[in-house]
């Protein structure tokens, strides 16, 4: 059984994930990033893309102490599987997220995978998905491993991949009060052929305020039933 695939993202109003100052932009605040700490420790994976742990390099770990603890009373892992995909195999075996808690999970192509075979030996398991990287096959993977909820944290490519090809069960999306404006900045998404098209609406399950970020929780794949006619507004 594949596992739930829980997309998570913090963007700004206009939809990016960053802006393209070398420095990391803040969309969270503190009270957002503590809820972020605890998605993860309810999840068995993290996965993110090589150009969010090259651009980002972060860690992937559990920060509060009790909720570390909390999983090992029940039989888990103290941190998640941290879960990366790279099609090249260009990953610098330097980077944080390497060196710490938590198994190491990479998957790419069979071109990739000779280079990585090099680069991450004794850091980071590596699973080839072929000449190309299916996010199905990957997930079939996951499962068998006994991954029950996936948290899929980018980036914008990432993201899309999983929308696209329909493979999301839920979304988390904290929108902060900011515009970047900025054309070579991150986006949360990237054009392509989403199912139904620009007329499937996905369900709204909830809509929270922490702080001054609106967290808004969707469904990709509960959609509302298609009206009998659909007008569009008179300008």
């Amino acid at each position: 059984m594949r596992p739930h695939v829980l997309l998570s993202a913090a963007v700004s109003v206009d939809g990016y994930l960053d802006d393209a100052s070398p420095d990391r932009l803040l969309l969270s605040n503190p009270e957002d990033f503590d809820r972020v700490d605890a998605a993860r420790a309810d999840s068995d994976a993290i996965l993110v893309g090589a150009r969010t742990l090259r651009r980002d390099n972060p860690r992937l770990l559990i920060s509060s102490p009790a909720r570390r603890e909390r999983r090992v009373v029940h039989g888990k892992p103290e941190h998640p599987l941290k879960v990366t995909i790279s099609a090249s195999g260009e990953l610098d075996p330097e980077l944080r997220v390497w060196h710490g808690g938590g198994d190491k999970l990479v998957y790419t192509t069979d071109a990739g995978a000779v280079r990585l075979g090099r680069t991450l030996s004794g850091l980071a398991e590596v699973v080839s998905l072929g000449a190309t990287v299916d996010f199905g096959a990957l997930l079939d993977d996951l499962g068998r491993r006994g991954i029950g909820r996936l948290m899929v944290e980018g980036g914008g490519w990432i993201h899309t991949a999983f929308l696209s090809q329909d493979l999301a069960d839920e979304l988390l999306l904290a929108v902060a009060p900011l515009l970047v404006g900025d054309p070579d900045a991150p986006r949360f998404l990237h054009p392509a052929a989403y199912p139904g098209g620009s007329r499937r609406r996905m369900e709204l399950a909830d809509v929270a305020r922490i702080g001054d970020v609106a967290l808004l929780r969707y469904l990709p794949r509960r959609v509302d039933p298609p009206a009998d006619e659909n007008p569009r507004r008179a300008n």
